[in-house]
């Protein structure tokens, strides 16, 4: 079967087959890590982990596109690194890490964490904006602080969140090695954690690696995905993108072989095959109604650079997803 060249054909294949489409091949500056994306009026926008010691601060960085095949940089948010993060850590991380973009009643949140390789001594900062556009996705942000913490006497990780708004209520994903993979529940306006809340477990490797959760709510059940093994090491990641199904957001998440993802279990949806190395970092976004999955993925042949993925998400007969390899 030939390989849909435009976006509005890969969405209508999704519609009739069980076998996941591709869309078409990335051009521009794709060069990127942790995507999340924003899907505008006037164009797409992708939000990314800082480069470290960056003139800029290490702040989050963008890249725009007018049609989601061809990206350009769009420049690091301003402001550098927010005077809360090294009041509350101690110290100044290199950059930011791994936002995720979220849009409410005309409102953006963007999620991003602030840490250090190996340390769970970390924490999760919001910005908002009322007014993005994908002609200058570095204007009108706001920071509002720190959602959520974690501390070294912590057995969990704040680093890597996603939001996921559901029946009225919103909810906070996140996490990495430690004890898994949890959640909190949001103040659905303000974006940040309410009072008191309790972390609630959804996946754990038992302290081994697993982290980037991102939840897609599909036909009255819950799909988590998350990035298994080795993260950050070029063409030796092992890095992998996992999922498991639950019959509510809060769990208990199950893989296609009915063992829980609190017990270590997970479906693989996409692993390393030839050029591409170490696929992971992923968040699920919709475009036109449809689910898609973002995600970075190593480059064998361009000595491990890290670049953007995006694909439809297919789904077979059972209502378990599948992805296509980004065309190269």
């Amino acid at each position: 079967m030939r390989k849909p060249k435009t976006l509005p054909m890969g969405l209508l294949l999704l519609a009739a087959m069980a076998q996941p489409a591709s869309a078409a091949p990335l051009t521009g500056n794709i060069a990127i890590h942790d995507p999340t994306i924003a899907v505008l009026e006037d164009g797409l926008v992708s939000f990314a982990t800082g480069v470290e010691r960056s003139p800029d601060g290490g702040q989050i960085r963008t890249k725009t596109s007018p049609d989601g095949l061809d990206w350009q940089e769009g420049g690091a948010l301003p402001g550098g690194m927010p005077d809360w993060v090294s009041a509350e850590l101690g110290l100044t991380p290199p950059n930011l890490w791994a936002p995720s973009v979220f849009e409410k009643d005309g409102t953006y949140y963007l999620y991003y964490a602030a840490s250090s390789f190996g340390r769970n001594d970390s924490a999760i900062g919001l910005m908002t904006n009322s007014d993005l556009g994908a002609s200058d996705p570095t204007a009108g942000w706001v920071d509002r602080g720190m959602v959520l913490r974690s501390q070294r006497s912590d057995d969990f990780n704040a680093i890597d969140p996603f939001r996921i708004d559901s029946g009225g209520r919103a909810w906070l994903a996140f996490g990495s090695f430690w004890d898994g993979i949890g959640m909190v529940e949001l103040d659905p306006a303000t974006g940040l954690a309410l009072p008191g809340v309790e972390r609630k477990p959804l996946a754990s490797r038992g302290g081994g690696a697993i982290e980037a959760p991102a939840i897609l709510e599909r036909d009255g059940q819950f799909y988590l995905f998350a990035s298994f093994d080795k993260c950050c090491a070029g063409t030796a990641s092992t890095y992998r993108i996992m999922v498991g199904r639950a019959d509510t957001i809060t769990g208990p998440y199950r893989d296609r072989n009915g063992t829980p993802m609190l017990e270590g279990g997970g479906t693989e949806l996409l692993a390393s095959d030839g050029r591409v190395r170490g696929p992971g970092g992923q968040e699920v976004f919709l475009r036109d109604g449809a689910p898609w999955l973002a995600y970075h993925w190593y480059d064998r042949d361009q000595g491990g650079l890290p670049k953007l993925a995006l694909t439809p998400l297919g789904f077979d007969e059972e209502g378990w997803p599948a992805i296509a390899p980004p065309q190269l």
